[in-house]
């Protein structure tokens, strides 16, 4: 029988917070995490807007080790020490060979890359960093996780751009389900707030370009939506083999009961319109955990405010799920963290699970004509959720739904 795997430890840094409980209360207060780039190379684009994280990740760690580091590695390293302290696991008593990381992110340490291209224009070679390979390398958050937590399982990292950070959680379960590991730490980060990054976004027309109210600008489902705002940030979570949990006396905050992946085999930005790719993931993952869809009372959707790709989910979701589940879009106060918002929405869904709240959506105002979902308004919403859906989409045709239930 495969082992059932539950969710011991979490930890993040987020535009909303510098921990799980300050990201928490701040999703909860409807708070935006959304503010204008005040930067001068901002000002030439026709989207000036960011979720940037909190708190500067550097600022948690010592000088030195910071320096070595990219910021999306700061911030993995950061909120896997904050997951590792909550599951308990900082006592020791685990064998480090049984424990793995799984991390996913879209881009990697791509300003250490470009930072050092500008040095190297400007004087030459000699004055590269000698660490820019190892900060740049995608693999770099998971390496330093191992390196720090002391983690000597498999140290693997997800690549599949805004379903990364979900893609990691998978492959965590899978791992430990196919006894390979009985703590896996895993989670999703990036930080790409850059000029060349939000340029490319730009000539993609992705963005909102509504500078002028950047707390309003996310605006999954509305009719008003007109693009994403670039966020940055980690999160992770600590999966773990539940009888690993029970030896040990750890609480499970939820179980990761189901988990699916497929592709569109469409396009490289847009989803395939049916949403097949997205249904297909989605039942997968419910059928994995042993529900259905009416099973499921939450969702927080991928949604991430342009025109086409909420409509496409939208639909997939009533397919799937029906009317009756509660659907959040945590984007509207988070910003689109790319290959880290899978593991963060995964983290808010286990919050979510374990208090009964569905987080509201507050920049929706006026819902789309089309949307046949209940997505909550202004407030937070309180309902009994014994299982919850966690969908993440990403360029490429990438879909992983995650199942989440109480323990």
């Amino acid at each position: 029988m495969l082992s059932e795997v539950v969710i011991t430890g979490l930890g993040v840094v987020s535009p909303l917070g510098a921990g799980v409980d300050d990201t928490w209360s701040a999703l909860l207060a409807g708070r935006s995490g959304v503010g204008a780039l005040d930067e001068e190379w901002a000002q030439a684009l026709p989207a000036r807007l960011g979720a940037r994280m909190a708190v500067n990740p550097a600022s948690r760690l010592d000088r030195v080790e910071a320096r070595r580091m990219d910021r999306c590695t700061q911030a993995a390293v950061v909120a896997a020490r904050e997951a590792w302290q909550h599951a308990g696991l900082h006592t020791g008593g685990i064998d480090p060979e049984r424990v793995a990381v799984s991390m996913g992110t879209g881009i990697g340490g791509v300003t250490t890359l470009l930072d050092n291209f500008e040095t190297f224009s400007a004087a030459g070679y000699r004055r590269v960093s000698p660490r820019m390979i190892q900060m740049n390398m995608p693999n770099g958050p998971a390496a330093a996780i191992s390196i720090d937590l002391g983690a000597r399982g498999v140290a693997a990292t997800a690549a599949s751009a805004c379903a990364s950070g979900a893609d990691s959680l998978a492959r965590a379960r899978d791992a430990i389900r196919l006894g390979r590991a009985d703590v896996v730490i895993a989670g999703g980060t990036e930080a790409c707030i850059h000029p060349l990054t939000m340029a490319g976004f730009a000539q993609a027309r992705a963005m909102s370009t509504r500078n002028e109210t950047p707390a309003l600008a996310s605006r999954p489902f509305d009719k008003a939506r007109d693009g994403f705002v670039l966020g940055e940030g980690a999160a992770v979570l600590i999966l773990e083999r539940a009888t690993t949990a029970a030896a040990r006396g750890a609480r499970p905050l939820a179980v990761l009961a189901g988990s699916h992946s497929t592709a569109d085999a469409y396009d490289m930005v847009a989803p395939e319109p049916s949403g097949i790719g997205q249904r297909r993931a989605m039942l997968g993952a419910l059928a994995e955990a042993d529900l259905t869809g009416r099973d499921i009372a939450h969702v927080n959707a991928h949604a991430t405010s342009t025109p086409g790709g909420d409509l496409v989910e939208a639909e997939a979701i009533h397919t799937v799920v029906g009317e009756t589940a509660i659907v959040s879009a945590t984007k509207s106060m988070t910003g689109h963290l790319l290959g880290a918002s899978g593991a963060l929405e995964a983290l808010i869904t286990v919050l979510s699970v374990q208090h009964d709240i569905a987080p509201p959506t507050p920049t929706l105002e006026d819902p789309d004509s089309a949307l046949q979902l209940q997505v909550t308004r202004r407030e937070p919403q309180s309902l009994r959720i014994e299982a919850a859906l966690s969908n993440s989409f990403g360029f490429g045709g990438h879909n992983t739904a995650l199942v989440f239930t109480k323990p």
